[in-house]
């Protein structure tokens, strides 16, 4: 098994705890353990004051799960495992591929989504969020027409990253269909899961409502505690889920004791912690869009529709690479360019979730001003 570097991880690994301020990344503004506890229901408080540093659970503790179901409509605790994300990824593709198989991926995607099932010999067509009269699109129809005999599984990303975009209720259910009448798998990605920007276009999440469906969620993004290292699986398939179980072995093996905790009152804590971060996000948007449009010579604001992601576009006389190389060197600001999710249009990612978002934007006005007369 051999994969490529991990472009976007990598770019992070040079300038995230180098650069003063970060543009571009997708989880909202952590929370402190004093936040996280102070609010604490009386029982989670118990469970941390008397938490003993030991092994857990291999799937997770189960008042964790017991929370984690409370998500969703019809998933029951023996339909959950907690996992590091990433892993779910890994072990997930592991469960269920094999050489020779073939895959449909959204496009672009974050790279582990692909790349893993490339490592696997797996095939893969690349399905593209397209970018039509200033809004992203997915073509159902593409997908049908790319399914293959050895076609086992599509790839899905809702809410999308890097793009924001979330498709409506028709396309995410025509999806679904095609997967069902094929006996297809599908994977999905929902990390951005509850940021939706409109209450009424949240999507279910696939493992709920597909038998076939593997959905991934966790605590790094919506919930503000990426430091826990912390998110979960969920399908109703049961032979899947012993596979998950048994490949987890060979990964973590089990949960941090103290993340499984801090994920209890984090679950517990949801209203909370979901209105402060939609209200931080809707307030960032605003600000970008007025940036963006107050600097149209150098970018195309595209509105994203959910999470807390979105995907300008830059003037084709820059190139995204080279912007962001130096607006890094001369103004200390990390942004993300498309091709590190191997997308080759002039887009740049930005993170909507961060409490100093608006004075980074106050950052780059010098520099952005400067090269538009430039051009």
């Amino acid at each position: 098994m051999k994969m490529s570097p991990f472009k976007l991880e990598r770019y992070f690994a040079i300038h995230e705890f180098t650069a003063k301020y970060l543009l571009s990344p997708s989880d909202c503004e952590s929370l402190t353990m004093e936040e996280l506890v102070k609010k604490a229901d009386e029982e989670s408080l118990s469970l941390w004051n008397n938490l003993k540093l030991g092994y857990t659970e291999s799937k997770g503790h189960p008042a964790l799960r017991e929370e984690i179901t409370k998500l969703y409509d019809h998933i029951v605790v023996d339909d959950v495992i907690t996992i590091v994300p990433e892993e779910g990824i890994f072990i997930a593709m592991h469960a269920i591929l094999e050489e020779g198989d073939h895959v449909i991926v959204v496009d672009p995607i974050y790279q582990s989504l692909s790349e893993i099932s490339k490592s696997l010999g797996c095939s893969v067509t690349n399905w593209k969020v397209e970018l039509k009269d200033n809004q992203w699109h997915l073509d159902t129809n593409f997908l049908k027409s790319n399914i293959q005999k050895n076609t086992k599984m599509i790839i899905i990303n809702f809410p999308h990253n890097p793009t924001g975009y979330l498709p409506n209720r028709e396309v995410f259910d025509e999806i679904i269909k095609i997967a069902e009448e094929h006996d297809l798998y599908v994977f999905s990605d929902e990390m951005y899961w509850l940021l939706e920007h409109q209450e009424e276009s949240r999507l279910p999440s696939v493992g709920d409502i597909y038998k076939k469906g593997i959905s991934l969620f966790g605590l790094s993004k919506t919930f503000s505690l990426p430091g826990l290292r912390l998110g979960w699986l969920i399908t109703q398939d049961q032979d899947v889920m012993k596979k998950l179980a048994t490949l987890k072995d060979y990964t973590t093996i089990c949960g941090s004791a103290p993340s499984e905790v801090l994920g209890i009152m984090a679950l517990r804590q949801k209203a909370r912690i979901l209105q402060k971060n939609r209200e931080r996000i809707q307030s960032n948007i605003e600000a970008v869009k007025e940036f963006f449009q107050k600097h149209s010579k150098l970018f195309t604001w595209v509105e994203p529709q959910a999470g807390s992601i979105a995907f300008p576009k830059l003037n084709d006389k820059i190139k995204a690479a080279e912007f962001c190389d130096k607006v890094v060197k001369e103004k200390n600001i990390m942004i993300l360019p498309a091709n590190v999710f191997d997308y080759s249009e002039n887009h740049i990612r930005v993170g909507l979730g961060r409490e100093n978002f608006k004075d980074i934007l106050k950052e780059l006005e010098e520099y952005v001003t400067k090269l538009e007369a430039e051009l």
